[in-house]
């Protein structure tokens, strides 16, 4: 029971990865700046996390889910696995609302012939 929580978190990002690819949102739509926004969302979650451990507001709750490793004090190994979570269904849901919200005329017409 010690890795469910990573586990999860695992497989929560694969299957948002799947969609990504599916719908070719996020990483598959362009690689390299997805990658930087990934980055940078990842390490200011991290940043906020440790202004927030730092001054006592952030602290490891017990529980009988999690591996129990920490990097540093009060921060396990699960919490930047969750932040990319977070950074990556945020970005695959804003992309996705997107294209709903506002489709490029022309698009749709260019799919129906590659898929026929």
């Amino acid at each position: 029971m010690g890795v469910l929580y990573l586990v999860s978190l695992l497989l929560g990002i694969t299957c948002m990865l799947l969609l990504d690819h599916r719908f070719r949102l996020f990483f598959w739509h362009n690689a390299k700046a997805a990658a930087t926004v990934t980055a940078v969302g990842l390490l200011f979650f991290l940043g906020w996390d440790a202004a927030g451990i730092g001054l006592g507001i952030f602290l490891r709750g017990e529980g009988n889910v999690a591996t129990g490793i920490l990097l540093a004090p009060e921060l396990p190994i699960e919490e930047p696995v969750f932040l990319l979570f977070l950074t990556l269904c945020t970005m695959v849901l804003y992309t996705g609302a997107r294209r709903l919200l506002f489709p490029v005329p022309g698009k749709r017409r260019e799919r129906e012939r590659e898929n026929v």
